[in-house]
């Protein structure tokens, strides 16, 4: 644990246990955002889920799992089949994989940009946005490229046909 202006950063592979047996006792539990797998709509160290115990879990579903032993990834459900379950972050292009009892938490929803209120998995807003960003996975690799905030300017106004000024 380390101490960071007025912030206590606790490394994930003590914070997310003690997020799991939270769940498991049936509480719900809001965990800041770590890393860039959910890009480009949820953001590291911006975006925080609200995260419950899962129950019916479906194809879509964002969801916390443990894809290797205390490794622990927050991403989209892209595939079910028997116990096995193919899992996405929305800012990546390849896939992991998981059992069933491997998922530990359901996303039930996002505190995203600094907001105190909830973007509900439910709501209109997350359903469009997540039919429309899965749908577009074969040109997610470009989308992704020039969403991406550390790419020079000059890159993304030739991607965008603009001239750059010397």
């Amino acid at each position: 644990m380390k101490k960071v202006a007025n912030t206590l950063v606790i490394a994930n592979d003590i914070l997310i246990p003690e997020v799991v047996r939270l769940i498991d006792e049936g509480h719900t539990v809001t965990l800041p955002l770590r890393g860039y797998s959910m890009r480009p709509f949820l953001e590291d160290e911006r975006d925080k889920a609200l995260l419950k115990k899962p129950a019916d879990i479906k194809v879509g579903d964002p969801v916390l799992a443990e894809t290797a032993p205390s490794h622990y990834v927050l991403h989209r459900i892209v595939d079910i089949t028997g116990d096995k379950v193919t899992l996405r972050g929305d800012g990546n292009l390849g896939t992991e994989h998981c059992r069933l009892a491997d998922i530990k938490a359901t996303a039930i929803g996002f505190y995203r940009k600094g907001r105190d209120t909830l973007d509900s998995t439910s709501g209109l807003k997350w359903r469009v946005y997540s039919w429309w960003w899965t749908r577009l996975l074969p040109l997610r690799r470009y989308l992704l490229f020039a969403l991406h905030p550390h790419i020079p300017q000059r890159i993304k106004n030739k991607l965008h046909g603009k001239k750059s000024g010397k």
